[in-house]
C-alpha cells in the first residue's frame, strides 16, 4: 500500500505565561483544550511546560505555554507571534460570544476577516486569540459545552515580509489570500499570517508573549534534511533536539521569528496511558536526580472543577505548595539574595515533609535580582528601607493569615542569608509578628537594634565558621539573647552557602517544636 501523503501545517504554538491558574482556567476550562502533558522544562526543568490539544495530543491541536509564574511581562513586536487562531464550527459563533462574555473574557467580534468570521479575544496575559468559523458545521450543541477544534492560523509581524514569506515555503506553505500589510500562507491544513509590520517595535521576551511557532516535519529524516540544507545555505544557526515526545529543528526565519520543526512522532501517549494524558507530571530524563525537588519547586495548579488554593491579593509576590497530605504547620520562606519565592521550598519539604510552604519574593533587587532591602556601598544597608519594607511585610502576613485562614500558632518563619537578615530585622521592628524563626547564615543589619520584649519566641541559628558574617552573626545573638527570646544556635564548619550539615539540625529543632 502506497504511503499517504503527510499532510503540512502548524505542529504547535508555544508561548509564556505569568499566572499558570490563570492559564489552565482559560486554555481548559474556557477553550474547552485538554492538559495533554506537564513537565519541567526542557531547556529549564525548573520551569513549568503545560501542553493543551485535543485528547489525542494530536499535531495541528496542541498549543504550550512555558509558566513564568509571576514573571515579568514581554511585549509583542517584530520577529514574533502576534497572533494565534483555532477553528469553531461555522454555526457556533453566536454561543461562543455567549461564552466569552458570560466568563468575562474580553471579546471583539464577529468580525470578518479575509472572507472569514471572527471572534477575537485575549487570553488572561493580553494574547489575541481569534475564534475562526471555518469548521464543519455541528448539527447538535455538545452536551458537555463547547470546545474549539484545531488550530487555523498565527499571525507574524516582520519588517522582511516577502523573505519570511518564502522562507514559509520551506514547510509547505504556498501564497493565498492577501489583504492590506498581510499576506496569508495556506498549508495542506492550516495558514500563517505574514504581516509587513516595518517600523514597528521590535519583540520582548517575556509573560504574554510568543516563544515560538512549531510546523510538522514528515520524519527524523525531514528534519536532518532541513538542518543539513539550511547549514549549506548559512542560514540562521540551528539547533537539533530530542523532546522526548518529537525530534525537531530550532532556526529562526529573516524577520526574527523563532520557527521549530518537529515530528509527528513517537507522541504524548508514550509515557501516559490515551485517557490519562496530562495527569503526571514528568521531569526531563537528564534531571531525573532531582526528581522530587523539581516536582516542590513547579508551581501547582487545580485544573476545572478541583479543589484549589485561593489568590489573594497581597504586598509580596508568594506561592504556595500544598503536600498530598498536609499537615497543621506552615513554613514562610524568606530566599536569600538572588532567589526567589521557591528557592527554599526543597530544602523546607526535605525538612518538614507535611508542612504547607508559603515563598515569598522580596521586593528589592540589586542587579535584577531579589533582595529584601537595599544595599549600599562600603558594605553598609538602607536602614530606611527594611523599615520600610518591614512594615509591608508586617502586612502581608496579617493578610495572609486573614485571607490564607493560616492559624498563628503553626507558623515558622525560615529565612537564608539576606532572607534570614531581614527576619531579624522584623523580630526588631514588630515584635510578636514572628513567634518561631529559622536564621540560616544571618547577621545583623540594623544599625541600632531597639532592645524589645521577644519573651516566648523561639529562634534557631545556623552560622557557618567560615563565612565572612560570622562575627556579626554573633552581635545578633547576643542581641536575640538580650531580648529575651529562647535561642538555639549552631556554629557549623561551612562558609556562607548552605550544607548537608544544615538539614538535620533545622529538621531536629522543628521535631522539638512540636514537641513543646
Amino acid at each position: 500500500m502506497p504511503a499517504l501523503p503527510f499532510a503540512t501545517g502548524i505542529h504547535h504554538v508555544t508561548l509564556i505565561t505569568r499566572r499558570v491558574q490563570d492559564n489552565i482556567d482559560f486554555y481548559v476550562g474556557f477553550l474547552g483544550l485538554h492538559l495533554v502533558k506537564r513537565t519541567g522544562g526542557f531547556e529549564d526543568a525548573e520551569q513549568l511546560h503545560l501542553f493543551y490539544g485535543n485528547a489525542e495530543a494530536e499535531p495541528g491541536t496542541l498549543v504550550t505555554f512555558l509558566v513564568w509564574e509571576d514573571g515579568a511581562s514581554g511585549r509583542i513586536g517584530n520577529g514574533q507571534v502576534s497572533e494565534i487562531a483555532f477553528s469553531v464550527p461555522q454555526n457556533t459563533i453566536g454561543e461562543w460570544l455567549t461564552r466569552a462574555i458570560t466568563y468575562r473574557v474580553p471579546v471583539e467580534g464577529p468580525l470578518h476577516e479575509l472572507g472569514e468570521t471572527v471572534l477575537r479575544l485575549k487570553d488572561p496575559d493580553g494574547i489575541i486569540v481569534k475564534l475562526v468559523a471555518n469548521g464543519p458545521p455541528m448539527p447538535d450543541m455538545p452536551t458537555d459545552g463547547l470546545a474549539v477544534q484545531r488550530l487555523r492560523a498565527v499571525t507574524l509581524l516582520t519588517e522582511t515580509p516577502e523573505e519570511t514569506a518564502a522562507f514559509l515555503g520551506r514547510f509547505g506553505y504556498r501564497p493565498g489570500a492577501a489583504s492590506g500589510s498581510l499576506q496569508r500562507m495556506l498549508s495542506d491544513t492550516d495558514a500563517v499570517d505574514v504581516r509587513d509590520a516595518s517600523g514597528y517595535v521590535p519583540g520582548i521576551p517575556g509573560t504574554g508573549t510568543a516563544d515560538h511557532v512549531a510546523f510538522r516535519a514528515a520524519d527524523l529524516a525531514a528534519v536532518e534534511r532541513a538542518e543539513a540544507e539550511l547549514s549549506r545555505r548559512n542560514a540562521s544557526p540551528t539547533t537539533l533536539h530530542d523532546r522526548k515526545y518529537f525530534t525537531s529543528l530550532y532556526v529562526r526565519e529573516p524577520g526574527g521569528t523563532l520557527i521549530e520543526f518537529a515530528t509527528d512522532g513517537p507522541g504524548f501517549a508514550i509515557d501516559e496511558e490515551p485517557g490519562h494524558l496530562g495527569e503526571t507530571l514528568f521531569v526531563p530524563p537528564h534531571d531525573l536526580e532531582r526528581a522530587e525537588d523539581l516536582k516542590v519547586l513547579l508551581p501547582q495548579f487545580s485544573l476545572p472543577g478541583e479543589p484549589r488554593m485561593p489568590r489573594r491579593d497581597l504586598p509580596f509576590v508568594h506561592r504556595f505548595f500544598v503536600p498530598e497530605t498536609p499537615g497543621d504547620e506552615t513554613l514562610v520562606l524568606l530566599h536569600g539574595s538572588g532567589g526567589n519565592e521557591a528557592a527554599l521550598m526543597p530544602l523546607a519539604h526535605r525538612v518538614a515533609p507535611q508542612a504547607t510552604l508559603l515563598g515569598v519574593r522580596g521586593r528589592a533587587a540589586e542587579e535584577g535580582f531579589p533582595r529584601w532591602f537595599r544595599r549600599l556601598p562600603a558594605a553598609r544597608f538602607d536602614q530606611q528601607d527594611i523599615r520600610s519594607e518591614a512594615e509591608a511585610f508586617a502586612a502581608f502576613v496579617e493578610g495572609a493569615m486573614d485571607g490564607y485562614r493560616l492559624d498563628p500558632e503553626q507558623l515558622v518563619f525560615l529565612g537564608q542569608s539576606n532572607g534570614a537578615n531581614f527576619l531579624a530585622a522584623i523580630m526588631a521592628l514588630h515584635p510578636g509578628l514572628v513567634r518561631r524563626a529559622i536564621l540560616l547564615r544571618p547577621m545583623l543589619v540594623l544599625e541600632e537594634p531597639p532592645i524589645v520584649d521577644l519573651t516566648g519566641t523561639d529562634v534557631m541559628m545556623v552560622s557557618g565558621r567560615l563565612d565572612i558574617a560570622a562575627p556579626s552573626a554573633r552581635q545578633l545573638e547576643s542581641w536575640l539573647r538580650a531580648c529575651g527570646a529562647r535561642l538555639t544556635s549552631h556554629v557549623i564548619d561551612a562558609g556562607h552557602p548552605l550544607t548537608d550539615q544544615d538539614l538535620p539540625l533545622v529538621s531536629d529543632w522543628l521535631e522539638s517544636q512540636r514537641q513543646m
